[in-house]
C-alpha cells in the first residue's frame, strides 16, 4: 500500500485513497477465498461420483490450498500495479488544482517572509491588547477604591453637617469658625508644652 498520505485528496473525497484501496484489496480477498471454497465443495461432490482412490479430501484441501496460495501471488501482483495506476491517475489531485474551500489562496498568496510579518504583528496586537486589558483593569480597580473614597467623605460631611447642627442647638455660632479658634488655642498650648519642657530639662 502507498504511504503517501494523500490528505489533500482526503478533505476531496471524505476517505483516503489508501482505505478506499484497502477495502477493494479486502473484497477481492475474500471473493477469491469464497470461490476456492466453492472449487472445492464441487470437485469433493464429484469425487463422490467417481472415488477414485488416489484422489482423498485432504489431498484435494491441499491442492486447493496451494492452487488459492497461487492465486493470491498472482492478485497482488496485479492489484499493486493496478493500486499504483490508480492512486496517481483516478484517485489523486494534480498540484495545480484547487478545491472549491482553498480557491483564497489563489487570491491571497503570501511568501514566507510576508506571512512571518502578519505573525508578528498579530502577536504585537496581541500584545497591546493585553496591555490594554490589564489597564482597563487597573482603571477599574482604581475607580472602585474612589468611589470608596467619596463615600467616606460624604460620611465625614454628614457628620460636619451633624456636629453644625449641635453646635447651633447649643448656643455656638459658626461651627468653622469655632474649629479654627480651637486650632490657635491648640497651636498655643502646644507652645507651652514645649516651653515647660525646656524649663524642666534646665532644672534638671
Amino acid at each position: 500500500m502507498s504511504i503517501n498520505p494523500m490528505a489533500y485528496e482526503a478533505q476531496f473525497f471524505g476517505f483516503t485513497p489508501q482505505t478506499f484501496m484497502l477495502r477493494i484489496y479486502v473484497a477481492f480477498q475474500d471473493h477469491l477465498a469464497h470461490i476456492m471454497l466453492v472449487v472445492e465443495d464441487t470437485i469433493l461432490n464429484k469425487l463422490e461420483c467417481i472415488r477414485p482412490n488416489k484422489l482423498t479430501p485432504s489431498l484435494i484441501r491441499r491442492s486447493t490450498e496451494q492452487f488459492f496460495s497461487l492465486m493470491k501471488k498472482i492478485f497482488n501482483n496485479l492489484f499493486g500495479k493496478m493500486e499504483d495506476t490508480l492512486l496517481k491517475t483516478v484517485l489523486s489531485i494534480p498540484p495545480n488544482v484547487l478545491l472549491p474551500e482553498d480557491k483564497g489562496q489563489e487570491e491571497f498568496r503570501y511568501t514566507p517572509e510576508q506571512f512571518q510579518e502578519l505573525q508578528d504583528e498579530i502577536d504585537q496586537l496581541e500584545r497591546q491588547l493585553k496591555a490594554e486589558s490589564a489597564a482597563e483593569q487597573a482603571l477599574l480597580a482604581e475607580l472602585e477604591e474612589q468611589k470608596i473614597v467619596q463615600a467616606h467623605l460624604e460620611g465625614i460631611l454628614q457628620w460636619f453637617d451633624g456636629l453644625e447642627n449641635v453646635g447651633r442647638e447649643e448656643g455656638v455660632g459658626n461651627l468653622k469658625e469655632s474649629f479654627s479658634a480651637l486650632t490657635k488655642t491648640t497651636v498655643k498650648l502646644q507652645s507651652v508644652v514645649r516651653e515647660v519642657e525646656e524649663k524642666m530639662n534646665k532644672l534638671k
